[in-house]
């Protein structure tokens, strides 16, 4: 490994989110003795994790039986009522609330210090955790994966050494567990390379915002969650709304669009920019003060999407398999439940080939969840209300169709420009809606001067002559953070990436239309520093 030093682990997880987290504490649980170390991205645990959230706690009760008298937990707010909304452009209608979306028992959460919550645990069971190390590539060695390469620091865009250059580090371990999320960057690569998703569906994804707002204590709420499907999107394009009461006049606010969209010019940061005007929000947000703002990929693909979750070496755990349950809207308790099942076949089989863990889960209660609502997802191709109808289908007959629909691939859904109207968005006001770079502030990101890019175009030249020529460059418009820009120099549009201002929500490696566009991990710590998202 050159000048790399080389340190070797029992376990090492890549990911310090519940679902890493969780492997690691059943495996102290299980084994004390075990030398397990955690990696992260992020300069600090959950500072790259956003999510709505609210959780159901099967899995915390499994790992931390008394966590509920725990003095240090972070704020758990119970779900004290819910609703169901479709919205037309001023009023709304409440529906039925699914079943699947029943909360009682829930608890609204901040994910970045609800993980922080978990590594606290981790530690004091003797856990290893490091956050600010990227894991750049694999180590694999006679087919099998052995660990993981850390990114050298110090290393300009031109691949030169700089005086502050570190190498990186060759982390090793008898088994590696790949706790990224939605499509890591190491898990993409050691999918294709152990051919993992052959005998499963493309995964499908959605681009979800959120914001943190304190609002007036008159229009507060605590523990109402409301969801809402309708206006602003057309009735061909999945997605809907998420608005949660907590703390002490806090709001958390978002919405979540399917990005297998065909229409190139839709906009999913304005598209949320929007539903902020409809009057039920106004209402809401009157004389309030916005505080964060994040956004991510999630998965969406559930069930057929399941790719092989263990190979040599190692396991896929949490949202980077992909254990979303859509209809439900939440994944971290299959996220965590996917860690202690990992853990569990760790242990029983820690100096042999790990076999057994991809079985176990598909039979374990998170399968049968997601194979359970596997239809309901796709159902929605469709479009609102026939999607709706056999949503009602399926719940009813328990998923026990004898059929399974087909997932279409997100990057090919979007069709050529030519075939649409660009869209127009109201104007922000600065008291409602926000323009991104404001918004794209709220995140703290930071990267690194005169690194090397992070987004990767593997033709240059396919920005200009295919994805503008024939798309108008959608990519300057999924991006949730003003990263892709058209310029245009000698009267010639140029591409341009602003690569500092990344959040990492790996949106246009998943929706762009050639694949161009590779997300590799920047400097380690580099990136948003989320804290109440």
């Amino acid at each position: 490994m050159g000048d790399r030093e080389s340190i070797s682990f029992d376990v090492l997880i890549v990911g310090a989110g519940p679902a890493g987290l969780s492997t690691a504490i059943r495996l102290k649980q299980n084994k004390p003795s075990l030398e397990i170390c955690v990696i992260e991205k992020s300069a600090q645990i959950g500072g790259h994790l956003v999510s709505g959230a609210v959780i159901e706690v099967s899995a915390l009760d499994i790992l931390i039986p008394k966590w509920s008298t725990d003095s240090s937990k972070p704020l758990m707010e119970p779900v004290t009522r819910d609703r169901f909304y479709y919205f037309t452009e001023k009023k709304s209608y409440q529906l039925p609330t699914p079943p699947q979306m029943n909360n009682h028992g829930n608890f609204i959460i901040s994910l970045s210090q609800f993980s922080r919550y978990l590594a606290h645990h981790a530690e004091s069971l003797g856990v290893q955790i490091f956050p600010g190390f990227s894991a750049v590539s694999a180590i694999i060695e006679k087919g099998k994966m052995c660990g993981v390469l850390t990114g050298d620091m110090g290393v300009d865009e031109n691949g030169l050494k700089g005086d502050n250059y570190q190498p990186g580090m060759a982390l090793r371990a008898k088994t590696t567990v790949l706790a990224e999320g939605a499509r890591g960057s190491l898990t993409k690569d050691l999918t294709q390379h152990f051919k993992l998703d052959q005998n499963s569906q493309p995964q499908t994804y959605a681009i979800g915002f959120k914001e943190v707002w304190e609002i007036s204590k008159a229009k507060h709420q605590k523990g109402h969650v409301w969801h809402s499907i309708g206006w602003p999107l057309e009735q061909k394009t999945y997605g809907g709304s998420f608005v949660y009461h907590y703390g002490e006049q806090k709001l958390a606010i978002g919405y979540v669009i399917g990005l297998d969209y065909d229409n190139p010019y839709l906009n999913p940061y304005e598209v949320f920019q929007q539903f902020k005007l409809h009057p039920m929000c106004k209402s809401l947000l009157k004389k309030g003060k916005r505080t964060a703002y994040g956004a991510r990929a999630l998965t969406e693909g559930g069930w057929q999407s399941l790719p092989q979750l263990e190979f040599p070496g190692g396991l896929l755990v949490g949202c980077a398999a992909g254990m979303v349950n859509t209809p439900k809207i939440k994944g971290i308790h299959n996220a965590m439940h996917s860690g202690i099942i990992a853990a569990d076949a760790i242990t029983k089989h820690f100096k042999k080939n790990i076999k057994g863990y991809d079985q176990a889960l598909r039979s374990s209660k998170v399968g049968k969840e997601l194979k359970k609502v596997r239809n309901i997802r796709p159902g929605f191709h469709k479009g609102l209300w026939r999607g709706l109808l056999n949503a009602v289908y399926e719940t009813v007959t328990l998923g026990y169709s004898p059929w399974t629909f087909k997932h279409q691939t997100d990057h090919e859904a979007t069709k050529p420009a030519k075939e649409f109207k660009p869209i127009k968005y109201p104007k922000h006001d600065g008291i409602y809606t926000f323009d991104i770079l404001t918004s794209v502030r709220l995140t703290a990101t930071y990267h690194q001067e005169n690194q090397p890019c992070h987004l990767i175009l593997k033709k240059p030249s396919k920005a200009i002559d295919f994805n503008y020529k024939e798309y108008q460059s959608p990519e300057t418009r999924y991006c949730p953070a003003a990263v892709y820009e058209i310029v245009v120099e000698n009267g010639k549009p140029k591409f341009q990436i602003n690569a500092q201002n990344c959040i990492h929500c790996k949106t246009c490696d998943i929706k762009d239309m050639s694949q161009n566009i590779d997300w590799k991990p920047p400097h380690g710590g580099d990136g948003p520093n989320y804290s109440e998202t």
